[in-house]
């Protein structure tokens, strides 16, 4: 399947997803179409724990103010399961939310899994209104879309 088109809507889906706020964990599932009217910013990554994912993941962390200052949201996604994804926000004080997709039916909806690698990183800006404005797809993925380039991408939508 291929990735979705940058002006179209954006594949909808929900999945169970966890954030740790001031040391609790709240677990609830996410929606993308619930979440119209913010701009979510989708970053698929290969697995909690593993090098370059923790080093996006928490340059995102890092960088909130990027992504927070135009309204925006972060949703991590991959395939490891809440208990993973719960040991890896408190490891590395991820703030924000982390979504699981063991049977990576959303990782093939936008069109990003890799037989016998899992997915490729990649991001997906959702605008307010649930149209994708952009995506940055990995071909290997030891590189990442930084939270600067993601901020200007999320500029141009203001």
């Amino acid at each position: 399947m291929a990735t979705p088109t940058v002006g179209q809507q954006a594949p909808d889906f929900t999945l169970s997803g966890l954030v740790v706020h001031e040391g609790e964990t709240i677990r609830s599932d996410y929606t993308l179409s619930v979440a119209k009217g913010t701009p979510i910013v989708l970053a698929f990554y290969p697995g909690d724990e593993t090098p370059v994912c923790t080093k996006q993941l928490c340059s995102y962390a890092d960088s909130m103010e990027v992504f927070s200052g135009v309204g925006a949201q972060v949703w991590g996604i991959s395939p490891q399961d809440l208990d993973s994804h719960e040991r890896f926000a408190r490891n590395r004080a991820l703030s924000f939310p982390l979504l699981a997709d063991p049977d990576r039916a959303v990782i093939r909806q936008y069109g990003i899994a890799m037989p016998g690698l899992g997915l490729r990183r990649s991001v997906f800006l959702v605008d307010a209104d649930g149209v994708l404005r952009w995506k940055n797809v990995g071909l290997i993925g030891v590189t990442y879309a930084t939270a600067a380039e993601i901020g200007k991408e999320l500029a141009r939508l203001g």
